[in-house]
């Protein structure tokens, strides 16, 4: 969730990011393996050499690559469903968040259930999806999104900065820097709330989709995991796992900090077995779909209307 992610990351640089996110996590690139040269790489995803040294950058802040003068860039690190997967097995058919919406847009009335840190993900695989729409592949007659997102007041445990400050005259500084690093955050998330806002109901302005409905409400949770959920169909859970990674803010001044990386995540689907709902998928789609729906009417502050789009 760097700050090069928004006005200066650019379309190009996110391609190439979740391209190479991707191979670390299907095992194309396994721990300690060296990724091709920088040129070699911009070759093959048709950008420029500085555009490929800002992705390897966040890759390096996300502490999944490390760089070294005249070795090139190593993996240290790879996502658990990768890193623990002994090399003598098959890899196993990767439980990602883009089939996921791909399933619930090919139905005639999407229906959405997010609850989640920020909405950086879903925003990338709602945009794919909206092309989706425009080329002619789907045609979904509704679409329906609701998503949880902490309570922007709330003070979260991550993003922090790593290191503990006791001296009394350096507490306020490090208060601070916190706080820009909780703005930060919440600037990302607003910024990609924004992104899929539009995305949804540009489709409705264009007559590609009849009707709209896309509702973000503020819950006093902190998110240890993401949730998404097609409502009595299949729901995908993941914890969040805490690193330590620089931040870059603004001004250029780079933080040691504590963070979560949706990458880091074991995604776990759990499918609804309308032939048995006391099955284990079943009753987790229930229960989780109970909890979301609880936290919707009894938790949530709905203060920012609802942006509703009808014919």
């Amino acid at each position: 969730m760097s700050a090069e992610r928004g006005e200066g990351g650019g379309k190009e640089f996110e391609r190439v990011l979740e391209a190479l996110r991707e191979q670390l996590a299907d095992g194309t690139y396994g721990l300690h393996a060296t990724l091709p040269a920088q040129r070699e790489l911009a070759g093959e995803f048709g950008v420029s050499r500085d555009t490929v040294q800002r992705v390897l950058g966040e890759l390096k802040s996300e502490g999944w690559v490390e760089s070294r003068q005249g070795s090139g860039t190593r993996v240290i690190k790879l996502p658990i469903h990768a890193a623990v997967r002994p090399k003598a097995e098959p890899a196993p058919v990767r439980v990602s968040l883009g089939p996921f919406v791909a399933r619930a847009f090919d139905r005639p009335d999407v229906r959405l259930d997010v609850f989640t840190l920020t909405s950086e993900s879903l925003d990338a695989h709602i945009r794919l999806q909206a092309e989706r729409i425009r080329t002619g592949e789907i045609a979904p007659a509704g679409i329906t999104l609701r998503m949880l997102l902490p309570s922007e007041g709330l003070e979260l445990p991550y993003p922090r900065p790593k290191e503990a400050v006791d001296a009394a005259d350096r507490q306020e500084e490090a208060a601070r820097l916190r706080a820009r690093l909780q703005r930060r955050l919440r600037a990302i998330t607003d910024r990609h709330t924004t992104s899929l806002r539009a995305a949804l109901n540009d489709l409705r302005t264009e007559g590609l989709v009849p009707s709209v409905d896309v509702e973000v409400r503020h819950v006093p949770l902190v998110p240890t995991f993401k949730l998404y959920l097609r409502p009595e169909a299949e729901a995908l859970y993941g914890p969040y796992e805490v690193v330590e990674r620089t931040l870059l803010l603004d001004d250029g001044t780079e933080v040691e900090a504590l963070d979560v990386l949706g990458l880091g995540s074991v995604l776990t689907r759990h499918v609804h077995d309308e032939g048995d709902a006391g099955s284990a998928g079943s009753l987790f789609v229930q229960s989780m779909q109970a909890w979301f729906d609880s936290c919707w009417e009894l938790l949530a502050d709905p203060a920012r209307p609802a942006n509703v789009h009808r014919e």
